[in-house]
């Protein structure tokens, strides 16, 4: 069986670029520290990616083998490597204050044979370091390498939080680091404020590049700056979108207004829409309407059938009509007995000497107050 061979990535401290070695095995996973040659000296990185069959290297430049996984020893190494880090960071930035120089240092990381040093810093300007290179290297006693990195480079190895909250992309998945012109927040429809166009590092911020292929494919399905569009009430312009919402803004007849995309195309089509207050008056469908339908729906009625249906109403308005006479008469009769018993009580009051038990009798019933003013007739109690 023909042996393979295989190639993966590795990471080191300070960097974010993968940089590629050879192997014979594809027991790595992604995570494991490799011991493996450069061109400062040996060094202990961390596997990016998954082995792959060397026959996908398409690169002209030689690999170099992963030599080994590291051993104790080379963990000792790599823990007092951290320690002397430390101490060069605190010696570096000493001279540097001795010397006036403008530099940030970052951080310090040694080979793990210990033979190199290299130093990050940021700087806004180009600085002349070759005294403090001198002064250094006696103190050190090795390779001094002062690396001047981006601001976005410095984003990338402190991180943060991005202005949407979440961390930043540079220190996430980003590797590479490409030009991000102002023209790329024009073709997205942003409002050009620079500040909070800006991300943590102070330039503009990332997402603007890879996002913005999105957003070139999805203005294809709206109209052009500045298509005139004709409504009801007048004439109007284009004078802006909102890709995600898929919202237009209008300008005309001294104002402006905001529709959907939908609507816009419809008027620039010609096409009139059912005005929304007609669709919310419209008669909601009852069970009774649903019933009235089915019965406009039925078979015509036989002339027979009509004829009974009509005959038993008629019986029954015959019917309704003789009960509700008979209780008209009742009611009536009810009322003509009452009026003569009221006649009666009326004629016993009038007649003379009973005019103090008609007093107590209809004060009595009637709970009225008594006439005072009605003079007693001779005779009386």
């Amino acid at each position: 069986m023909e042996d393979k061979s295989y190639f993966l990535g590795v990471k080191f401290a300070g960097t974010s670029k993968s940089y590629y070695f050879s192997t014979e095995t594809d027991d790595w996973n992604i995570g494991d520290l490799v011991v493996v040659e450069t061109i400062s000296g040996l060094e202990m990185g961390t596997v990016s990616t998954r082995p792959m069959d060397q026959a996908l290297y398409k690169s002209n430049l030689a690999l170099k083998p992963v030599l080994r996984r590291p051993n104790q020893g080379d963990m000792d190494d790599y823990n007092f490597n951290l320690e002397q880090a430390k101490r060069a960071i605190r010696i570096a930035q000493k001279q540097i204050e001795g010397y006036g120089l403008p530099m940030n240092l970052l951080e310090a990381n040694y080979t793990l044979d210990g033979t190199k040093v290299t130093i990050t810093y940021t700087a806004d300007q180009r600085v002349d370091f070759r005294e403090l290179l001198k002064t250094l290297a006696p103190q050190l006693h090795c390779r001094i390498e002062l690396r001047q990195i981006a601001p976005r480079d410095e984003a990338k190895l402190i991180g943060g939080l991005g202005t949407c909250g979440l961390p930043l992309c540079c220190s996430t998945f980003l590797d590479q680091f490409d030009g991000i012109s102002i023209s790329r927040a024009k073709n997205q429809m942003l409002t050009l404020n620079i500040p909070k166009l800006s991300g943590a590092c102070g330039k503009l911020i990332c997402c603007l590049l890879f996002e913005d292929d999105m957003y070139t494919e999805a203005k294809k399905a709206f109209p052009r700056l500045g298509t005139p569009v004709k409504l009801d009430d007048g004439d109007y312009t284009i004078v802006g979108m909102n890709i995600l919402s898929k919202e237009i803004k209008l300008s005309g007849n001294s104002q402006i207004r905001f529709m959907s995309l939908e609507d816009v195309e419809d008027a620039i089509k010609g096409i009139k829409r059912k005005p929304k207050a007609d669709l919310e008056m419209a008669k909601p469908t009852f069970k009774s309407d649903l019933v009235a339908e089915e019965v406009s729906h039925a078979q015509p009625e036989s002339r027979e059938n009509r004829n009974d249906r009509d005959n038993r109403n008629n019986g029954g308005n015959r019917n309704n009509n003789r009960n509700f006479n008979r209780h008209n008469h009742n009611n009536r009769n009810n009322n003509n007995q009452q009026q003569n018993a009221q006649n009666q009580q009326n004629d016993q009051n009038r007649r003379p000497g009973n005019g103090n038990n008609n007093h107590r009798h209809h004060h009595h019933h009637n709970n009225q107050r008594p006439n005072n003013n009605n003079k007693k007739p001779n005779g009386g109690n």
